[in-house]
């Protein structure tokens, strides 16, 4: 990875498996980071115009394999990096990533992808400033998108894998996968680890100390205003809890 230090900016990052929550805590954040005077930019995975339709298509038609999925995503990264990431992080903004080269990492080589080949895939990558994993039980995770959803996905259950006929097995199955994955990066990568299971508002408020610690220096571009966690916190609620 490129070093990230390069930039003036910073680079905060969210990893996690469907379920985790890691998407609400990361809007929590950035809404608490906007309140306190910071510029933040949000970034999410294949989000891209470039490859959005295309990705889409593929799905519904269920004809994407690992090594497509794998390049696929990467173009998707790289365009983002180039106009998304890059320039904000050159500007001192504080970037918010929805998922990172780690999701690659995870799923990819779930579906039996190389590991070697996926990290070089990605080499270009400027390092976060600091990479959060809310890990999180299966048990849990299923049961936040049972509760939400209509149906489970084909590809985040690995159906396109045939490790089972039952979705629920095989959410169980490939999820478990991609948590052993996020498991071994902890330590090669530096992630720090979240308790997903954890109220949403302790969660959060370990994030902002990490965070804290991670912006002296950084500049701020508007004047602080108060916010309350726990409106915020009532305020996610109505959104999925399920990423």
């Amino acid at each position: 990875m490129a070093p990230g230090s390069a930039f003036p900016g910073r680079l905060f990052i969210v990893e996690g498996i469907v379920g985790s929550g890691k998407s609400t805590q990361l809007l929590l954040l950035q809404k608490w980071l906007d309140s306190e005077g910071y510029g933040t930019f949000f970034s999410e995975w294949n989000s891209s115009a470039l490859v959005r339709d295309v990705t889409r298509r593929g799905k519904n038609k269920r004809m994407l394999t690992p090594t497509t999925f794998s390049l696929i995503h990467s173009t998707d990264f790289a365009d983002r990096t180039e106009q998304h990431i890059i320039p904000p992080l050159k500007a001192g903004a504080l970037v918010l990533a929805d998922r990172y080269i780690y999701t690659a990492f995870a799923r990819d080589v779930a579906r039996g992808v190389h590991p070697g080949w996926v990290r070089n895939l990605y080499r270009f990558a400027p390092k976060p400033t600091v990479g959060f994993y809310f890990r999180i039980s299966l048990d849990e995770a299923l049961k936040r998108i049972v509760g939400v959803r209509e149906a489970i996905g084909f590809y985040e259950a690995g159906m396109d894998q045939k490790l089972s006929p039952d979705i629920e097995e095989s959410f169980r199955i490939f999820q478990g996968s991609i948590i052993e994955q996020y498991d071994k990066m902890v330590q090669e990568f530096g992630l720090v680890v979240i308790d997903a299971n954890r109220s949403v508002e302790e969660q959060q408020l370990q994030m902002r100390a990490i965070v804290t610690k991670a912006l002296n220096g950084a500049r701020k571009t508007r004047i602080r205003r108060w916010v309350d966690l726990n409106v915020m916190v009532r305020a996610s609620r109505q959104l999925k809890p399920a990423s």
